[in-house]
């Protein structure tokens, strides 16, 4: 299991850990740093990942080289096993022959390591894009579940402040009512 995996997991566990919002069974309490810690640490883990792979998929060039090393090997051998048999005709014309047909089981063999390889780099290849997006996947999950409840504390601490101005709102209304109408009942009684 890799350290991204790991990472994933503990902010899992961490997520799962936390204690629920009063009065809301979908909503927790996060302690930010804690979270912005995991997150920090999963962002440099991400190129050691991403470079452990791409040194996977450089190998790939070894194996080339090795298949090469391997034809140029067999056509050598061919070539050696030619010269030794050009001594007389009738040698020489099943020499031909059989140098061709190594030659070109040479060539064959050659061209199916090659395209083992390449199968094999491309793999690892794709591999290694699958798993970093499912990591960057994983992690803009978790962005997006901590925005979101970042949201949701504003709009009801922004609800709660609304709710408390309207009643501030409410109460200076009375306010200003009782004292305009302790204005007009004196009034009157100062003209009598």
């Amino acid at each position: 299991m890799s350290r991204i995996e790991q990472l994933i997991g503990e902010i899992e566990e961490y997520i799962d850990s936390c204690k629920f919002q009063p009065l809301s069974n979908t909503k927790i309490l996060v302690n930010k740093e804690e979270l912005e810690e995991l997150l920090v640490e999963l962002r440099l883990r991400i190129p050691d990942e991403i470079k452990k792979y791409q040194k996977i998929i450089s190998n790939q060039d070894a194996i080339l080289s090795e298949a090469r090393t391997q034809a140029d090997a067999m056509l050598a051998e061919a070539t050696a096993q030619t010269n030794e048999l050009v001594n007389e005709h009738e040698i020489m014309q099943k020499a031909y022959a059989s140098a061709n047909q190594i030659v070109e089981e040479a060539q064959q063999q050659a061209q199916a390591i090659v395209d083992n390889a390449v199968m094999e780099a491309n793999g690892i290849r794709q591999g290694s894009i699958d798993y970093t997006d499912d990591m960057l996947k994983s992690l803009q999950t978790i962005i997006t579940h901590s925005m979101e409840g970042a949201q949701n504390r504003f709009n009801e601490y922004f609800e709660s402040m609304k709710s408390c101005y309207d009643i501030v709102t409410s109460n200076r209304d009375e306010l200003a009512g009782s004292v305009t109408g302790g204005e007009e009942e004196a009034a009157p009684t100062a003209e009598q």
